[in-house]
């Protein structure tokens, strides 16, 4: 049995940034401070979501943050297509922070209809 899943998320294969309900950032595992070492990597932690955004995004993020209400998406970024899954986790029912998942995706993804 894992006691620690931290470690888990320290070698999940795909970036994972976890913020509080400010939109600070708590926590980015090996991954995700691998993809964002140009704007600073792991002294990322501690900052807001908001100076890495631009206005947009963070009217998105703000949205998630008081709604609850989840944000996916793709993009292509250095040649490879990635899915961009933005949720909220809670603490006792109430929006505690944000959750971000980059997924790199395979060039020929299957998709299967299962109805």
């Amino acid at each position: 049995m894992i006691n620690n899943f931290q470690e888990i998320w320290d070698e999940f294969p795909s970036a994972v940034t976890i913020t509080d309900s400010d939109a600070k950032i708590i926590y980015m595992n090996k991954k995700s401070i691998e993809t964002f070492a140009n704007d600073g990597g792991e002294k990322l932690i501690g900052e807001s979501l908001f100076g890495c955004h631009n206005p947009a995004s963070n009217e998105i993020i703000r949205n998630i943050l008081a709604t609850g209400n989840p944000n996916t998406y793709t993009i292509e970024k250095k040649g490879k297509k990635k899915l961009i899954y933005q949720t909220p986790w809670f603490r006792d029912g109430i929006v505690a922070g944000l959750i971000e998942l980059s997924i790199v995706l395979p060039e020929n993804l299957p998709h299967f209809n299962r109805d």
